[in-house]
């Protein structure tokens, strides 16, 4: 499918995904709107000169509004957390997904590209993994529903609509909420350590890189496949968040072991849990920064003609430059 001059929308288009895929597939020529839940962000967008509905994937009638006179429609909402119900995992990243291709294609949309992510194959996983590796939920309902919102869209896949499923890696950049701002928060809060010495390995995925992958994959409507992006590279947590560290004016995280972090957070939970608040830290999210492999993107080179267009090292830089000229947190 050619970008230019297509109709393109895009659920959650004011998220730091979303609104990075609006601007490149607007510069591309493609007329780009959109579904935005936050009011502030849809505002902001709208002065940008994009069309773009406040509301919800789990409305039916905003689902309608969306897809209206659409050729595709690309999925990037979705709960992006480490731990939390796993029923609420399911309502937004299963059941909302199915509700909305099953619109589109009844709209008559060409197809969709749904946002899974490389968490579908858990925590502990081999070396170089292709996407036909095994996939494993860990027992955390981010991976679970990642894995069973591919597994039900795979059903709705017919000659008449396509829907390609992009597994990204830790997508990083600058206004990245999980890989920037969230840890400058913890730092700023004395919160943040880096379990196991920080060895485990990032997935670096810098924010262009991902949505060159997205927009080859719409090109070769390459329907029904599933692919890894990333930048081709990987950078220990450590050597990554020091670097974020300096960036932000914050001294270099502590080490801790595995058991003594996770500690620290039940400590930190319990803490929370008498004030009302939600904890800012979680068990979960300490296992997703032990990974110690990384995934293979082959396939997305062979079969999408995929090449990262910006380096792990011109990535950082620009991330850490945005940081250190803006004030984050």
């Amino acid at each position: 499918m050619k970008i230019k001059n297509s109709n393109i929308c895009i659920t959650g288009i004011g998220g730091f995904i979303g609104k990075r895929l609006a601007e490149i597939l607007k510069s591309k020529g493609a007329n780009v709107s959109g579904l935005e839940i936050d009011a502030n962000h849809s505002n902001k967008l709208s002065t940008e000169g994009f069309k773009v509905i406040t509301g919800s994937t789990s409305n039916p009638k905003d689902l309608q509004n969306l897809l209206l006179n659409q050729d595709f429609v690309i999925h990037t909402a979705a709960i992006v957390k480490e731990g939390g119900l796993l029923e609420e995992f399911r309502d937004v990243n299963v059941r909302a997904s199915v509700n909305l291709a099953i619109k589109a294609k009844e709209m008559g949309l060409k197809g969709m590209i749904h946002l899974s992510s490389v968490m579908v194959y858990g925590f502990d996983y081999i070396e170089n993994i292709s996407e036909d590796g095994e996939l494993k939920g860990e027992n955390n309902p981010y991976c679970i529903t990642k894995i069973e919102g591919e597994s039900e869209l795979k059903k709705i896949i017919s000659p008449e609509f396509g829907i390609i499923f992009i597994r990204p890696g830790d997508v990083y950049g600058e206004g990245s909420r999980p890989w920037v701002e969230r840890p400058l928060e913890l730092m700023k809060m004395g919160l943040f350590s880096l379990p196991d010495g920080g060895n485990g390995m990032m997935n670096a995925t810098y924010i262009d890189n991902l949505c060159e992958g997205i927009i080859l994959a719409i090109e070769k409507e390459a329907y029904g496949e599933a692919f890894n992006i990333t930048d081709g590279s990987t950078i220990t947590w450590k050597d990554y968040f020091y670097q974020l560290a300096e960036a932000g004016g914050y001294s270099k995280p502590l080490s801790l072991p595995i058991f003594i972090a996770k500690s620290l957070v039940d400590v930190v939970n319990l803490f929370f849990s008498f004030t009302g608040k939600p904890s800012p830290v979680s068990s979960d999210g300490i296992n997703f920064i032990l990974r110690k492999h990384a995934v293979s993107i082959d396939k997305a080179k062979r079969v999408l003609g995929y090449k990262p267009l910006v380096s792990l090292e011109d990535g950082l830089k620009r991330t850490l430059d945005w940081v250190k000229n803006n004030k984050v947190v």
